[in-house]
C-alpha cells in the first residue's frame, strides 16, 4: 500500500475534516477557481477563505498559481488517492470481518431453528 508519512495523512485528513474545505475541493474538481470565486458560495471573508485555502494547500491537496493579483487554485488529487488507498485497507478489513460475523450469525440460525416439516405423504394416514 502506498502510502503517504504520518504527518501528510494527518495533514490530509485535517484539511478533509472541515465542511467548508471539502465543499471548496468539490469546486476545484470542476477547474481552477480564485480565491475570491472558492469564498463566495460561504459567508466568509477572503482572509478566511485564504486560510482554508492554505490548510489545503499545506496537506497538498491544491496548488495555488499568483498571477499578477490573481490568486488561481487547482486540484491536486494525488494525496486524495492515497488517503482513499488508506481508507481502502479498512474497507477491506472491516468488510471480511463483517462477512465472517454474517456467516457465524447464519449458522447459528441455522442449528437453532427447526427443520422445516414435512408434509405427509400420499397414502400415509398415521
Amino acid at each position: 500500500m502506498v502510502e503517504l508519512n504520518a504527518s501528510q495523512l494527518d495533514s490530509v485528513f485535517h484539511a478533509l475534516g472541515d465542511a467548508t474545505r471539502r465543499r471548496m475541493l468539490r469546486e476545484l474538481a470542476d477547474g481552477e477557481r480564485t480565491v475570491g470565486q472558492l469564498a463566495e458560495p460561504f459567508s466568509i471573508s477572503l482572509a478566511a477563505a485564504s486560510k482554508h485555502i492554505k490548510t489545503l494547500e499545506n496537506a497538498g491537496l491544491i496548488q495555488r498559481e499568483v498571477r499578477g493579483r490573481t490568486h488561481l487554485c487547482r486540484l491536486e488529487p494525488g494525496p486524495l488517492a492515497t488517503a482513499q488507498e488508506w481508507l481502502n485497507f479498512y474497507e477491506h478489513f472491516w468488510t471480511s470481518r463483517l462477512a465472517v460475523l454474517d456467516r457465524l450469525l447464519r449458522e447459528e440460525d441455522a442449528r437453532r431453528s427447526p427443520p422445516p416439516s414435512q408434509p405427509p405423504k400420499k397414502g400415509d394416514d398415521r
